[in-house]
C-alpha cells in the first residue's frame, strides 16, 4: 500500500520537473513578418513566400526574440506608403511595395553580433511577385533554412534560424525550435554553448518532489 502511494503520488508530480525544466526557456530569436493596416502592424497570417502584395502595400519584417505571435515585437517606424516610394514612380507591369525593415535591439541580437540600423525600401516588382520576391529585389542576401523559413535579411544574422532562447538570454538546445512552436523561425536548432550540466530549476524542482515524496509516504505510514 505504502509503495502503491508513493508511486502514484510522484507520477503526479512529473509534471512538475518537467515544467522546471522548461522555465528556462524565454522564447525564439527570429525574423516575424507583418502587414500594415492603416497606422497599425498586423502579424501576417501567411509567410512572405506566399503572401502577394498589392500595389501600394506595406509589409514588415522585425527581427526579435518572443515566445509567439501574441508577444511578437512590431516593426518600428511610422513611414507610409507615400513616403517610402516616394522617388519610385508607377511603371506598368510592375507594382510596387513598401518595406520597413526592423533588424531588432541589441538585447535581441545573437552573441557577438550588432543589429544595422533599420531601414525602408521600396520594392518595384512584377504584379505576380510574392513578399519574399519583392524583400529579395531590395535586401539580399536573404538566408533561409532547408524548410524554406527566412533566417536572415541583408545578412543578419550571420548564423543561426529560429533558435530557443534562455531567460538569462543564452541560446539553449531546444526540444523544438520557432516552428513547431508555431511562430516564423526555423527548425535549425541552435549551436551548443558547452553546457551539459541540470538547470537550476530542474534540480530545485526535483528536490521538492523527494520532499513531498518523503512527506506522502510518511502520511501513509501514519495512518497504517
Amino acid at each position: 500500500m505504502i509503495r502503491r502511494a508513493t508511486v502514484l503520488f510522484l507520477a503526479a508530480l512529473l509534471p512538475l520537473l518537467a515544467g522546471a525544466g522548461q522555465a528556462q526557456a524565454a522564447g525564439y530569436r527570429y525574423w516575424s513578418f507583418w502587414e500594415r493596416d492603416g497606422s497599425a502592424w498586423t502579424y501576417a497570417t501567411v509567410g512572405p513566400s506566399l503572401s502577394r502584395p498589392a500595389d501600394g502595400d506595406v509589409q514588415g519584417f522585425r527581427f526579435s526574440v518572443s515566445e509567439d505571435s501574441g508577444d511578437a515585437a512590431k516593426p518600428r517606424g511610422a513611414a507610409g506608403f507615400d513616403t517610402i516610394c516616394a522617388k519610385t514612380p508607377a511603371k506598368d507591369g510592375t507594382k510596387r511595395v513598401a518595406l520597413v525593415i526592423d533588424f531588432g535591439t541589441p538585447a535581441d541580437a545573437p552573441s557577438g553580433e550588432k543589429p544595422p540600423a533599420g531601414r525602408t525600401a521600396c520594392a518595384q516588382v512584377t504584379e505576380d511577385a510574392t513578399t519574399a520576391e519583392a524583400l529579395a529585389s531590395v535586401a539580399e542576401p536573404l538566408r533561409y533554412d532547408s524548410n524554406a523559413l527566412l533566417c536572415a535579411i541583408a545578412g543578419y544574422p550571420a548564423k543561426g534560424c529560429g533558435e530557443q532562447v534562455a531567460t538569462d538570454g543564452k541560446d539553449s538546445s531546444p526540444a523544438e525550435t520557432a516552428e513547431t512552436a508555431g511562430s516564423a523561425g526555423s527548425a535549425e536548432t541552435a549551436e551548443d554553448d558547452g553546457g551539459s550540466g541540470p538547470s537550476v530549476g530542474l534540480i530545485a524542482g526535483a528536490a521538492v518532489v523527494v520532499v513531498l515524496g518523503a512527506a506522502a509516504v510518511w502520511q501513509v505510514r501514519r495512518r497504517a
